[in-house]
């Protein structure tokens, strides 16, 4: 434990040293909250997945596929819904916003994008959004501490609470100090570790118990059924849990955190190579999460947590050196994600609440201040929500997920893609799509089980539709949208 420790201390340090290194280089909101558009390929799609998938990747769908039968099948679906999101996200959305949010007036959040999108002078489609990414940010960012929790729990034996405190507290050290760009480094070398720990780790397990033969003749020992690719229900295919696993697909066009990412690279015309980057990073890491979650079962059967999956099969099978440098690649998923929310949420309180609300021009220094009392703000929270030891990772990643793509889905995609879409329709789609995911998620029995994302983003899709062709188009909007196609940047 002492070595495991001493890893960690230098993995962390490494991270606030990269804070402090960024510190001097942020002289303004823009540098803080975007960066000033200037990540290349590599950092843009590496962040931009590593930022994605959170601790969730290495704890909550390997726990999911560890529950043998319906387990496993959900898993593998999420799985796939989120390839195929993940890809149309890339390259459909990438590049338009990317464009877009400099043509409109060099948009720098998403709310901002949204205001300057459609001539909202009323600030509303600004704050309703802002308030979205606050709330659901909060819980987003306390599925990452409790993550921290568990990790710190299971590895050191800690008491859950302090783990998460200190795993929280590194976070806002790099994160309030370094704005943009230091989470996007730091993201980036985060998510090398998390690719090739999920690649080395279900490899060397299979290997350890005699290879893929022996860990089917274990399996088969476990559980009578056989592992289908269905998810089943009383011998049929359970097509509501079918759907809800790919429905996580829609959540893509709704995350800020990652839309960001597009929205700061260099120049439009990197999207392309950074496309080919995500892609294969995240079919290979979703694919060997899906293997740790099975292959991890076999080993240890009776894990009273499935989602320390990971972190016990480190333990179990590697010296103290191998497993600390591993077992980083948790606690890189943790801060990848948690800093990329936390960095959000403060833009959109300083820029998009606070600098609006009482007219602070965007060049005042104050606001990068703001943003970093955001930031600690929130992160205390975040931590009150997941105080509870029992919180479910993927539950909390899964509420969080499905407010933002039934909210801000919907409003993105129309936004970048519909011409005679109004100030209107968006606001109306906004509110549908995001009460319709809370009413859906508070509801149980019947349709109400299927994942709330689906319903909040049709219902957000349909109202955007109708309510923008019942209400007058702006004709410079319309010019504006147009532009977009023939704008050159550098």
């Amino acid at each position: 434990m002492a070595t495991i420790g001493i890893i960690f201390a230098i993995y962390l340090g490494l991270m606030v040293y990269i804070g402090f290194r960024f510190y001097s280089r942020t002289s303004n909101i823009s540098d803080y909250i975007l960066g000033g558009r200037k990540l290349n390929s590599w950092v843009a799609a590496m962040s931009a997945q590593a930022s994605d998938m959170s601790g969730w990747l290495l704890l909550g769908l390997p726990g999911t596929a560890y529950i043998l039968y319906t387990g496993t099948s959900e898993a593998i679906w999420t799985a796939i819904g989120l390839w195929i999101g993940t890809y149309l996200n890339w390259l459909f959305v990438a590049k338009r916003l990317r464009a877009y949010t400099q043509v409109a007036s060099d948009a720098l959040t998403i709310p901002d994008f949204f205001e300057k999108r459609f001539r909202d002078n009323k600030h509303i489609l600004r704050s309703i959004s802002a308030i979205y990414i606050v709330i659901f940010f909060l819980v987003y960012t306390s599925a990452q501490f409790a993550a921290g929790g568990k990790l710190f729990s299971t590895i050191f034996g800690m008491n859950y609470v302090v783990g998460m405190i200190i795993g929280a507290a590194i976070i806002l050290a790099y994160t309030a100090l370094g704005g943009f760009t230091a989470v996007c480094w730091t993201d980036t070398i985060q998510g090398t570790i998390m690719f090739f720990a999920l690649i080395i780790v279900p490899i060397a397990a299979a290997s350890s118990m005699g290879g893929w033969a022996e860990v089917s003749v274990r399996l088969s020992q476990l559980t009578p059924e056989t592992l289908g690719f269905f998810p089943e229900l009383n011998g049929k295919v359970n097509h509501m849990l079918l759907a809800s696993s790919l429905g996580w697909g829609l959540g893509y066009f709704g995350q800020p955190h990652i839309l960001v990412r597009f929205m700061g690279i260099q120049s439009p015309d990197a999207i392309r190579k950074s496309r080919v980057i995500a892609m294969v990073w995240v079919t290979m890491t979703l694919g060997g999460a899906i293997l740790v979650g099975i292959i991890g079962k076999a080993m240890l059967p009776d894990l009273a947590d499935p989602e320390t999956v990971f972190m016990n099969m480190l333990t179990h099978m590697f010296n103290p050196v191998i497993a600390g440098i591993l077992i980083t690649a948790i606690l890189a998923a943790i801060m990848s994600t948690a800093s990329s929310q936390l960095l959000v949420s403060a833009s959109s309180v300083s820029k998009d609440l606070f600098a609006t609300l009482f007219k602070i021009d965007e060049k005042d220094h104050r606001l990068v201040w703001i943003s970093r009392l955001t930031v600690v703000l929130i992160a205390v929270f975040a931590m009150v929500i997941a105080f509870n030891p029992q919180s479910s990772v993927f539950g909390l990643v899964a509420s969080a997920w499905g407010g933002f793509g039934s909210a801000f889905g919907p409003l993105i995609l129309f936004s970048l893609f519909f011409r005679r879409m109004t100030r209107q329709g968006a606001i109306a789609g906004m509110l549908a799509g995001g009460i319709t995911d809370v009413v859906w998620f508070y509801s149980s029995g019947g349709i109400f089980n299927i994942y709330e994302i689906i319903p909040g983003f049709l219902i957000g899709s349909i109202v955007i539709v109708a309510v923008s062709l019942l209400t007058k188009p702006d004709e410079e909007i319309m010019k504006e949208f147009d532009s977009v196609k023939t704008t050159k940047f550098n």
